[in-house]
């Protein structure tokens, strides 16, 4: 080997310690940098020469820089991000949801019921008192106002839910779009060099945006020889090298409320059907607060009808002289069981009750209601010709297809009673809740502007509280469309699947997130940037660049010697 050779040698020393310093100075620069994959200098020695019957070595070679990465167990990490999101957002919305209700305070819907029934109640001290009455008019307003507020606010909340849907279809199409964009570019760098390297800027910004767009839907990555990265999720294709395929927002409609589902946009295929922040978003907004909806809906319904049925059936201190159902029928010439009324009619009788003001004398009618023929049962029609029929009592259909019933004479007075088809509740005639539920529920305008038409009454006008005595017990009263369960049974039933369902998601929640922080350790023990680990690297390579150069003026001064010589 000639003085030369060494020189050589000696030179790729000094540039294996340049370019292992610039690498080590890298990656402390991007200790703190989200999504920095630490690199590695690939040292392999140089190729032999032969100088007679020996061989030596030429020192070493710099084969490539790389990315110190586990590829499973990044997949594996990714995986992990799209479940944590996915628990995170049902444990956020339960959260809402639970802070909505409020059970544990003082301005509960429980609190709001009690304070109704209580002051039913009070009509037993007092029942002549118009101010009793009203009191529980008001009380029943709240209750009416509390149960919308909160449909109206967990409205909002699904609604938000349902943008965030549509967000996240921008930030799939923008991630896609990028993650494709990178693919070519890390192919075309890679391609260019002669060295193993890894195109490692590029790839530490595919690399965040893999794992952005895995936290949104559950993808599998698949890297190929050139460096590209295909994403798919569940067998289907979203980027192929340079290439990726957009989504776009469908409209759906969920009992008259839009519904935003992200879907491919050639193939209308929905994504996001099992893991990720997606499907977290869909399962809260369709799920989680859609059944909440639905249940506090079903109990407003319930509600408002069998509290009807009951307050129906009285009288209050005077009658009507007049009154207008407060629900119309699609169609007046059918049975009332299939004319789309909001609830059910059945076959029975009510009594209609004529009180004269001037002799205090009532007249009390029987109305008969059969719906055991599905053809031929009573319709709207009919109804009103019964009513027309009874004396001093007059009916119509109006054009809106609601009843319209009125005493014929300004001493008279009409009063309901004993209704058994619930005919009078489904049309909404001397009833105390209007609406038809959550949504919709509020106290009827009629009893609300005269307290007097509050009914307490089971005997005649102003006669007795036997009615009042059934309503003050009707939130604990067992009732058949709730299988034998109470009012009170399905509001705590309400509430118990919120705290319930809350608890589990929390707990699964912690789950996902304690599991991505254990293959998050394991991550960054292979990938992360030590600060110790580098510095001795430092050290290292500056003791290599030191020695190299000491060499190197060691042959110099050799070269000195022999030119003198």
């Amino acid at each position: 080997m000639s003085l030369f050779s060494s020189i050589q040698l000696a030179n790729n020393a000094l540039r294996a310690a340049q370019i292992g310093l610039q690498v080590v100075g890298q990656n402390i620069a991007n200790a703190n940098t989200p999504g920095y994959i630490r690199e590695e200098v690939v040292l392999t020695p140089a190729t032999t020469q032969q100088v007679g019957k020996l061989l030596f070595g030429l020192g070493v070679d710099v084969d490539a820089v790389v990315q110190k990465v586990d590829k499973f167990l990044q997949e594996r990490l990714r995986n992990a991000a799209s479940d944590r999101a996915s628990g995170q957002v049902q444990e956020d919305t339960y959260a809402q949801l639970e802070s909505l209700i409020n059970e544990l305070g003082d301005e509960d819907l429980s609190t709001t019921l009690g304070a109704f029934f209580g002051s039913i109640q009070e009509i037993l001290n007092a029942p002549e008192s118009l101010a009793t009455r009203h009191l529980a008019i008001l009380r029943g307003k709240t209750l009416a106002d509390d149960i919308r507020r909160l449909y109206s606010r967990t409205l909002e909340i699904r609604r938000d839910l349902d943008d965030r849907v549509k967000k996240a279809a921008d930030d799939i199409n923008r991630l896609l779009k990028e993650i494709a964009a990178l693919n070519v570019k890390i192919a075309k760098v890679e391609a260019g060099t002669t060295s193993n390297s890894d195109a490692v800027g590029l790839r530490d910004q595919r690399g965040k945006l893999l794992s952005d767009l895995a936290e949104l839907i559950d993808i599998r990555v698949d890297e190929q020889e050139e460096g590209q990265a295909n994403v798919s999720l569940n067998g289907i294709f979203l980027v192929a090298e340079g290439i990726y395929r957009e989504v776009k927002i469908v409209e759906e409609s969920d009992n008259g409320f839009a519904l935003s589902e992200v879907v491919l946009a050639d193939t209308e295929e929905p994504i996001g059907q099992t893991s990720g922040r997606l499907a977290g978003l869909k399962i809260a907004r369709d799920q989680i607060v859609g059944q909440f909806l639905d249940e506090l809906d079903q109990f407003a319904a319930t509600l408002i009808y069998e509290f009807n049925r009951v307050f129906s059936t009285g009288q209050g201190l005077q009658g009507y002289d007049e009154v207008e159902s407060l629900f119309a029928v699609d169609d007046a010439t059918v049975p009332l069981s299939q004319a789309g009324l909001p609830f059910a009619v059945e076959s029975g009788s009510f009594q209609v009750m004529v009180y004269d003001e001037q002799t205090g004398l009532t007249e009390t009618t029987d109305v008969t209601i059969d719906l055991l023929d599905p053809e031929q049962g009573t319709t709207l029609e009919q109804l009103a010709a019964a009513l027309n029929a009874i004396e001093g009592v007059g009916a119509e259909v109006t054009d809106t297809r609601t009843l319209r019933i009125w005493a014929q004479s300004p001493t008279q007075q009409i009063a309901f009673a004993g209704d058994t088809s619930g005919v009078l509740a489904a049309l909404g005639i001397n009833v105390f809740f209007s609406g038809t539920g959550a949504g919709s529920i509020d106290v009827n305008d009629a009893v609300a502007q005269n307290a007097a038409l509050f009914a307490a009454s089971a005997g005649g006008v102003g006669a007795d509280t036997q009615v009042a005595v059934e309503l003050g017990g009707f939130l604990d009263r067992p009732l058949d469309s709730l299988q034998g369960k109470t009012i009170a049974d399905a509001y705590e039933q309400m509430v118990a699947n919120v705290t319930q369902g809350s608890s589990a998601a929390r707990a699964v929640a912690e789950g996902y997130r304690v599991f991505e922080q254990t293959l998050e350790g394991q991550h960054l023990a292979i990938s992360g940037v030590s600060l110790d680990e580098e510095a001795v690297k430092m050290l290292s390579f500056q003791r290599m660049f030191q020695a190299a150069a000491r060499f190197i003026a060691t042959i110099n001064e050799l070269l000195d010697v022999l030119v003198n010589l």
